[in-house]
């Protein structure tokens, strides 16, 4: 019997289901929204929910976990590693990183969630797909 083991396997193997939440998580605190079909969406949300869940304790164990769920690439931009203010360029006499999606994470998107109790994403419904009449959601960070 298959009690409690309910999960959204999105029509595809352990493997390519945990790569696709991955990739979309790491879209998901890149942009701060992403648009995509109704059921990745609905498999996102508590996917995302924890990984912020985890950048808000702030640890270097949550940020190892962290590392587990998301792609840690380069966002192309650069943050001041004391105050976590962002620069689109290098500025002269400040230290500045180069902002990744880890950094991201856990500089803006936990300090910015730090007072609020679960609740980190919203889900808007969109027209359907043309090409197949899928339904469309806008994932975004509240």
């Amino acid at each position: 019997m298959r009690h409690q083991t309910k999960k959204n396997t999105l029509g595809k193997a352990q493997d390519q289901r945990k790569a696709l939440l991955r990739s979309l998580c790491t879209e998901l605190i890149t942009y701060g929204e992403i648009k995509t079909t109704m059921a990745r969406a609905k498999a996102l949300q508590p996917y995302a929910e924890n990984v912020i869940s985890m950048a808000k304790k702030g640890d270097l164990n949550s940020r190892r976990l962290a590392g587990r769920y998301i792609f840690d690439k380069g966002i192309g931009q650069f943050i001041d590693t004391a105050t976590g203010e962002v620069f689109e360029t290098k500025q002269d006499g400040k230290k500045l990183a180069p902002q990744t999606v880890l950094r991201r994470l856990f500089s803006v998107i936990g300090a910015k969630y730090s007072s609020r109790n679960g609740g980190y994403t919203r889900i808007f419904r969109l027209p359907p797909r043309r090409g197949d009449a899928s339904e469309m959601a806008l994932i975004q960070l509240v």
